[in-house]
């Protein structure tokens, strides 16, 4: 016969994992009567859990938020997942030091084959590349439950050349690309869909008047056709591959055309000529530059030339295993 205290933490478990159960369904996967169900019903809400029961055909037990964050009950996959993200977190402006003692939490309770993936998991992985400008939580919060509420936002947005602009905008979901945050959003005063970085504007609160939803645009294609994703240089290449195949490389909001079965069409951009020359040799297929700016065709000739002395160098050198 099961222990009721692990029958307890199988029921939680249940509860957590969907917004309403049915009884039936309740006592078909724990193996219990009615009458014990009602009882482990009874023993979680003592223990300060907000279990709700309806009755009729629709009814069912469904667990509700309360004053206070109780246990949670997690399943293997889910301590690594929380245990991994915890840790990436950790290093976000406002944070980390919440999200530090939350993993020394969660890492002491974990039993040593959970603490064991954990371990392995951050000692083989690593984050490489510049790290992106700090943005604060509470202004992803704040913009979040503007999206979710159908509320306009008012703020003043900084460009590139340092020039500052009030907006009114309709806001309708954040994106995470790269290291940068972006607010998609319809721009009221340009009558036109926009993206916005977060650490370039300065919001006024509260929020404005609630608006209606409009159809908004696939938001990895808005920012592939706007300056915030393309960068201040651009290159138009033709690759030697099909588009499927050189789409695989590319983020997502690299715009790559077909052209024929073996031929396609990319619009690469950089930070620089230098970086968008190597974004192009990254794409490990051959290709001719259709258009670009005359420092970006510099840059690959110049890059061509330091590979091609390095290899003279390395041909004179006699490797031994």
């Amino acid at each position: 016969m099961e222990n009721p205290s692990a029958r307890l933490l199988r029921l939680l478990t249940l509860l957590q994992a969907r917004p309403r159960w049915t009884g039936p369904e309740l006592c078909e996967r724990l193996g219990v009567s009615a009458r014990t169900l009602r009882y482990d019903m009874a023993k979680l809400r003592d223990l300060g859990y907000h279990v709700q029961a309806e009755p009729g055909v629709a009814g069912g037990y469904s667990l509700r938020p309360g004053d206070t964050l109780p246990p949670l009950h997690l399943t293997d996959d889910e301590a690594v997942a929380m245990a991994i993200g915890l840790r990436a977190a950790s290093g976000v402006a406002g944070l980390g030091e919440s999200a530090a003692t939350a993993l020394a939490k969660l890492e002491q309770l974990l039993p040593r084959r959970l603490r064991g993936r954990v371990t392995t998991l951050v000692a083989f992985t690593a984050s490489v590349g510049q790290s992106g400008p700090a943005v604060d939580p509470d202004l992803v919060v704040f913009l979040t439950g503007a999206c979710r509420d159908r509320r306009r936002v008012r703020f003043d947005y900084t460009a590139r050349d340092g020039s500052v602009s009030r907006r009114e905008v309709e806001p309708y979901r954040l994106v995470q690309m790269g290291h940068r945050w972006y607010l998609m959003a319809y721009d009221l005063g340009r009558a036109d869909w926009r993206s916005f970085r977060l650490d370039r504007l300065q919001v006024r609160r509260p929020e404005g008047a609630r608006f209606t939803p409009r159809e908004a645009p696939d938001p990895t294609t808005l920012l592939a056709n706007t300056d915030a994703y393309f960068r201040r240089h651009r290159a138009t290449v033709l690759v030697q591959a099909p588009a499927e195949v050189v789409a695989q490389r590319l983020p997502p909001a690299v715009p790559v055309e077909w052209v024929g079965d073996a031929v396609c069409r990319v619009h690469a951009s950089g930070e620089t000529p230098y970086h968008l020359a190597v974004n192009l040799l990254l794409i490990d297929r051959d290709f001719t530059v259709e258009q670009a700016p005359a420092e970006v065709v510099d840059a690959l000739r110049t890059l061509g030339e330091r590979i091609t002395a390095a290899i003279a160098r390395s041909s004179s050198t006699t490797v031994r295993s």
